[in-house]
C-alpha cells in the first residue's frame, strides 16, 4: 500500500517539470496546461470525503481496488492523450480513483497496526507521500528528458497494479458490518459544489483579485452551500455523509483546524522555493527539484521517524514542537535577499521539513484515533479535506502578498514567507490548545476506559 501513496503523491509533483513540455507539445498556453495538474488536485481535494465515507461503508479494500484500477487506467489513458483537452479529463479521473485509494489505505494501516502502534502507521503514510513529493520532480524531470513526459503516467500503471496484487494477497480488514447502506447524494453534491467554488476562487484570485464578482460570487456560493451541508448533514441521521458524532468531536475538529494553518505554509513553501530557484538562482526546472531535496526528503524522514516517537511520546510534545519548527522555518526563509545563494535556503527548508514531517502525521494521527474505528477512512479523507483546502487558502493570501509587493522579486517572496510565518502562528495555537486540556487527543481504548 506504501507504494500506492507514492504514486498518488509523486503525481503531485512529478508533472509540474513536465508542463513545459506538454504545452510545446500540445500547442496550447500555459493557462491551459496548467489544469493538468489543477484538475486533478481539485477532484481529488473535493471528492476525497466521499471516498472515505465510501470506503467505510463499503470495505476499505473494495474502495482500494476500484480506485486503483480507475487510477491506473485512466493514466494509461492521460499517456496516450492526443490533446490537452483528453489529458484534462484523464487526470479527472485520476483524481477520482485517487480520492478513493488515499482514506482506503490510511484506514487498513490504522486498523492493521495495534492501537498502541497508530502513531507508527501515521508516520509509514506521511512519509511515503513525502517521499514520493520528494522524488516526483527527479522522475518527472528524468522522464520528461530521456524519454516522454507520456512515461511518467505510464509508470503509474505497473505499479498500481502490483500495490493492488500485494494488498489482495497480503493485506486482510475486517469487512463493515451488513445493514443498510445509503449513499448520503445530498451531502456528497453541496459539499462537493461547496469546495469546488472555494478552490477556484483561491486558485483563481492571484488573476482575477480578491474584488472580482467571479471571485466574490464563489466565495458566497462556497459558504452558502458548507451551511447547507451543515443543515443536510444534521438531519440525515447515521446515513449523513459526515456523521454528527464526528462533526462534533472536538479533538478531530481541532487536528483539522491546526492543520489547515499548517498546510497553508507547506504548500507555499512548494510554490515559492522553486520559483526562487529558477528566477533569482537560474536553476532549471531539474536543477530547482534536486534543490528541493532538503525540504522534502527531510520531511519523509522525520516523517518515518514521527511514528515511533508518538507512540513513545504522545501527541503533544511532537505537534507543538512540529508546529513551532513550522512557524520558524519560514521565517529563516524571509531573510533571503538578491545577494542570496542557494546555501541561504538550506537552515530554513531543513527547518521547515522537519517541522512538517513532525507535525502531519501527528496530527493525522491524532485526528483519526479520535474518531470510531468504523469512521477510520472518512476521518483521514476530512483531514486530507483541510489540508488541500489550507494550502489553496495559504496560496491565494501569499501570492496576493507576493504581487502586491514593491519590485524587486525578493522582496516578494520575502513578503510571503512573513505571511506563512503569521499563518503558522495560528496554527501553533491551535497545536497548544488542542494537545492540552479538554482538547487531549486520547486513543480511542484510553478514551472508552
Amino acid at each position: 500500500m506504501g507504494m500506492a501513496v507514492v504514486v498518488i503523491a509523486n503525481d503531485f509533483t512529478a508533472v509540474n517539470v513536465a508542463l513545459p513540455t506538454m504545452e510545446q507539445d500540445f500547442e496550447t498556453n500555459i493557462n491551459t496546461i496548467q489544469w493538468v495538474i489543477n484538475a486533478y488536485a481539485l477532484t481529488f481535494g473535493v471528492m476525497i470525503v466521499t471516498g472515505g465515507r465510501l470506503a467505510d461503508m463499503f470495505g476499505r479494500r473494495n474502495a482500494f481496488f476500484l480506485g486503483s484500477a480507475i487510477f491506473a487506467s485512466m493514466s494509461a489513458l492521460g499517456g496516450v492523450a492526443p490533446t490537452e483537452t483528453w489529458l484534462i479529463a484523464a487526470r479527472v479521473a485520476m483524481g477520482i480513483g485517487g480520492a478513493l485509494m488515499w482514506p482506503a489505505i490510511l484506514g487498513m494501516t490504522y486498523e492493521l497496526l495495534p492501537e498502541e502502534k497508530a502513531g507508527l502507521a501515521g508516520g509509514i503514510i506521511i512519509g511515503a507521500a513525502g517521499l514520493g513529493n520528494a522524488v516526483g520532480p527527479l522522475l518527472g524531470g528524468a522522464l520528461t528528458e530521456e524519454l516522454s513526459w507520456r512515461w511518467i503516467f505510464f509508470l503509474n500503471v505497473p505499479i498500481a497494479l502490483f500495490a493492488v496484487g500485494v494488498t489482495y494477497w497480503l493485506v486482510h480488514v475486517k469487512e463493515p458490518a451488513a445493514g443498510e447502506r445509503r449513499i448520503d447524494y445530498p451531502g456528497i453534491a453541496t459539499l462537493s459544489i461547496g469546495l469546488v467554488s472555494l478552490l477556484v476562487a483561491l486558485d483563481q484570485v492571484a488573476d482575477w483579485g480578491w474584488g472580482d464578482p467571479r471571485v466574490i460570487g464563489l466565495l458566497v456560493l462556497a459558504v452558502v452551500m458548507v451551511i447547507g451541508f451543515a443543515r443536510l448533514e444534521s438531519r440525515a441521521g447515521s446515513h449523513a455523509l459526515v456523521p454528527r458524532e464526528v462533526m462534533r468531536n472536538e479533538s478531530f475538529t481541532a487536528s483539522c483546524i491546526a492543520v489547515l494553518f499548517m498546510a497553508a505554509t507547506f504548500f507555499a513553501a512548494l510554490l515559492y522555493l522553486p520559483q526562487f530557484m529558477e528566477k533569482q538562482l537560474g536553476y532549471s526546472a531539474l536543477e530547482s527539484g534536486v534543490g528541493m531535496l532538503p525540504f522534502l526528503a527531510v520531511f519523509a524522514l522525520a516523517s518515518f521517524a514521527a511514528g515511533p516517537l508518538y507512540n513513545r511520546l504522545g501527541a503533544k510534545p511532537l505537534a507543538v514542537a512540529g508546529a513551532a519548527l513550522i512557524t520558524l522555518g519560514p521565517l529563516l526563509l524571509s531573510f533571503v535577499d538578491e545577494g542570496s545563494g542557494y546555501g541561504a535556503l538550506v537552515p530554513g527548508m531543513v527547518v521547515l521539513g522537519i517541522g512538517a514531517g513532525s507535525f502531519i502525521p501527528t496530527a493525522t494521527t491524532a485526528g483519526v484515533t479520535s474518531v470510531d474505528e468504523s469512521q477510520t477512512s472518512l476521518a483521514g479523507g476530512i483531514v486530507y479535506m483541510f489540508q488541500i483546502a489550507g494550502g489553496s487558502i495559504g496560496l491565494g493570501l501569499t501570492t496576493t502578498v507576493f504581487s502586491g509587493a514593491v519590485p524587486p522579486f525578493v522582496d516578494g517572496v520575502q513578503a510571503a514567507f512573513r505571511l506563512d510565518a503569521a499563518l503558522s502562528l495560528v496554527g501553533l495555537l491551535v497545536a497548544v490548545a488542542f494537545v492540552g486540556g479538554r482538547l487531549l487527543p486520547q486513543p480511542r481504548r484510553e478514551a472508552a476506559a
